[in-house]
């Protein structure tokens, strides 16, 4: 038998509706469940042929665990060794080398002090930094934001230097990203399972959260295209299985604003009910699909062009 496991926190909607969909339909062999976890020693398998991750971001404890049924046969959607390395300002660099627009972005060290550290800690940075250079660079207005992490938690709209250093200052270790705001005339959230099913929604991150999937964006089929190649392209370069993309339009180009969502939003009530049904049907018929070609012990985790050409050392593109 192969188990589908799917890890999860507080959502409901997604979760339930995954593994329903995959037992309805009755495939021999094949079997979905929420995950059961008892005990946790080294080197033992899961269990579980597939297990789809939406909680470990927010669990140390269930991120190891995962990343050792991963070492014993389990394809984990998403590669936990990956979602551990990535992080926001890294991808925005990626793209920069494989032609995707994105805003301009520079990071900044966080406010306080890390643990266990002290100034001396820092002697390779200078202090101040180059705050006019960077902020030139970007621009005003601009966002700061965490450099990994999401939910729009910890995001600011800055309109000046003087606000910069002042919402700075309320940040603590969080390091942040000081990103150029685009101004857009349309705006998409859009999955992408298996780095090959895409799935383009029309989304308004100026409403109120329960209304942001209520917008009436028409793109055109070249748009459609334009699009699609994008959210192929970031997916197939960081190796995520399961992942949402947010693209901004200005000037008729689409900007990568937001594209390590490797947990993305799945709840009915939020996402509304067309998009829920593509999303459970698209994550259950992916998840089947590796479960049919997983092999025991084995190696079965997706990994990026990103990983792959550098440990070959092709270049990029």
């Amino acid at each position: 038998m192969k188990k589908i496991g799917i890890l999860h926190g507080k959502e409901r909607s997604f979760p339930e509706a995954f593994v329903s969909r995959i037992n309805s339909k009755n495939i021999a062999g094949v079997q979905a469940e929420p995950v059961r976890l008892d005990k946790a020693m080294q080197g033992e398998p899961s269990g579980y042929a597939v297990i789809v991750d939406r909680i470990s971001q927010d669990v140390p404890f269930y991120r190891t665990w995962l990343k050792n049924a991963a070492v014993t046969g389990t394809a984990v959607i998403n590669n936990p060794f990956w979602w551990s390395a990535d992080d926001k300002y890294f991808n925005n660099c990626l793209m920069t080398q494989l032609g995707v627009p994105v805003p301009k972005t520079a990071i900044s060290p966080s406010r306080e002090l890390p643990d266990d550290t002290s100034p001396e800690s820092f002697a390779n940075l200078s202090y101040p930094l180059d705050w006019k250079s960077i902020f030139d660079y970007v621009g005003f207005p601009a966002y700061m934001k965490p450099f990994a992490g999401g939910g729009w938690k910890h995001v600011y709209k800055l309109r000046s230097p003087e606000e910069f250093y002042s919402k700075h200052a309320e940040t603590g270790q969080l390091v942040m990203l000081l990103q150029e705001e685009i101004v857009f005339t349309e705006y998409y959230r859009c999955y992408c399972i298996g780095g090959k099913y895409v799935r383009i929604m029309p989304y308004e991150p100026r409403n109120p959260h329960h209304l942001r999937y209520v917008a009436d964006f028409a793109p055109s089929p070249e748009r459609l295209q334009q699009m699609t190649d994008i959210v192929l392209t970031i997916n197939r370069y960081l190796g995520y299985d399961f992942n949402t993309v947010e693209l901004a339009v200005r000037d008729g180009i689409p900007y990568a604003i937001d594209f390590c969502n490797p947990a993305p939003d799945a709840d009915r009530a939020s996402v509304g009910e067309e998009n829920f049904e593509w999303v459970v049907e698209t994550a259950a018929q992916f998840a089947i699909e590796k479960a049919l070609t997983q092999e025991a012990g084995k190696d079965n985790l997706t990994w990026g062009e990103y990983v792959k050409r550098s440990s070959h050392q092709q270049p990029l593109i």
